[in-house]
Formats: C-alpha cells, structure tokens, sequence
C-alpha cells in the first residue's frame, strides 16, 4: 500500500510539472501565404504562448466551400474579400467586417531565358516561343480571377485559351514554371519573394490600370466565434510586427497600414 501511494504521488507530481498542451488553432490560408505564413505563425506564438496554429493552405474558393459546408476552421485567410463576405451572408462567419490585411499584386514570371517578363502580356500571344502560360484557377483561386481579368482587359483573354495551363492554387501554378510545363506563369509577387524562388529567373509586375485591388480579408468563422485565441489572430494580422512580414514578403498594405 505505501509504494502504491508513493507510485501515485510521483505520478501527480510528474502530470503537474508537465507543460500544458498548446491549443490547436485551426487557420485555412490562401495559398499566396505559404511563403511567409511560417514567419507570421512564430511571431503569433509569441503573443499567445498556449495557442497552436495549425495552417492549412490551398485556393480561397475551396476553403469557402469547406467552410460553408461546416469544415472546422476557426480562422480564414482569404486571397480576397467576397469569399469572407459570402461566409458572413450565409451565416458561417461572424458578422464582424472582414478585416483587411494585405493586397496582392501579379507578376509575369518565367525561366526561359529567351522570354522576357518586361514586354508584358501581348508577347504571350506574339511570342512564337510561349507554348504554356499557367495561372491559377479563376473560378476558385483570387489570384487566377487576377489574371484572367487583366487579360479580359487587354484583349487577350480568348487568344490564350489554346495555351493555357490551370494551376489548382497559386502554388501548383508557380510549380508549372518551375517543372517547365509552362514557359510563363501569372503568378502573386509574393510567390517570388520566397526564399528558394528570389532572384530565380525573371519578372515583370501586371499594370494594376483598370483591375480590381486583390484586396485580401480575414475572418474569424463560425467555429472560431467565442474563441479568443481565433480573434486574436485575426487582430495580430494588423499589428507592426505582422505588417511588416507581409511587406517584407511582397504583400502592399491596406489604407491606412503603417509599413
């Protein structure tokens, strides 16, 4: 019986000295995020110290589709802000504005020495030597409805149709290039602020003239209504030290971000 006791002492003992488990924060991230989303999380961590993110990523449009349809996710990272606002029409989201908290830019981009970036959309149709452009899925990914719209805007969009390469997300989109089953891709230019891609063949930035800003939202979903740790993110995300990973990443700020 003494050891019995003594066993069940050490036992309380070791159980209370233990650290508690973090608390999972289950976050679906846009796929433009994955290049920074690391960075963002550890700075996080430091504010909340018992709260685990635990990030999902892939398009915009799936995510809203999984949530819509009760995925658990507490916190979403749109690539855009209808998504956000379709989820707070339908009841999935709190009602709360989605907040603002970053806008995305997009880059011609390409490894073929003998394509040049600078010369802009046209040479994708005049350039004999283009066979494959890729960009992401318009219907589901904001960065492909990007693209698509800055190619509606300079009269190219039906010309490239034979060429086209459809990346499920902004990421698969990038690894089009990458593998060579694509010569160009639309892609974020975030996307070639990370560390593997930087200074890795060459870019030209879209003109913005005419193009809606992919202005990028954040929200706190149903699952995540009445979880601090849910709100709290969504808050850190315009904080100095979050704006300035973002910035750092080739993310624009929204109106009124301190850089």
């Amino acid at each position: 019986m003494f050891i019995m006791k003594k066993l069940l002492i050490l036992l309380l003992a070791a159980t209370l000295s233990m650290p508690a488990l973090a608390r999972p924060l289950l976050v679906a991230a846009a796929s433009d995020l994955g290049y920074c989303i690391d960075e963002l999380v550890a700075a996080y961590r430091k504010t909340a110290p018992g709260v685990e993110p635990k990030v999902s990523l892939g398009a915009s449009g799936n995510f809203f589709a999984q949530i819509r349809n009760g995925a658990p996710f507490e916190v979403f990272l749109s690539a855009d802000m209808d998504y956000p606002r379709q989820l707070i029409k339908l009841g999935a989201a709190e009602s709360a504005t989605p907040v603002p908290y970053a806008i995305g830019r997009i880059a011609l981009w390409s490894l073929d020495p003998q394509i040049d970036p600078a010369r802009g959309l046209a040479a994708l149709v005049a350039d004999a030597r283009v066979k494959r452009i890729a960009i992401a899925k318009p219907v589901t990914a904001p960065y492909g409805r990007a693209a698509r719209a800055a190619l509606e805007r300079d009269g190219l969009w039906d010309k490239v149709q034979p060429k086209l390469v459809v990346g499920e997300n902004i990421a698969q989109t990038a690894q089009f290039v990458q593998t060579g089953n694509a010569q160009v891709g639309i892609i974020s230019f975030a996307t070639l602020h990370a560390t593997k891609l930087k200074g890795v063949g060459r870019h030209a930035l879209v003109p913005t003239a005419g193009l809606a800003p992919i202005e990028q939202g954040a929200i706190v979903t149903k699952a995540g209504t009445g979880n601090p740790h849910a709100s709290g993110f969504v808050r850190f995300l315009a904080s100095p030290e979050a704006r300035a990973i973002l910035a750092r990443n080739g993310f624009s700020l929204p109106a009124g971000a301190a850089e």
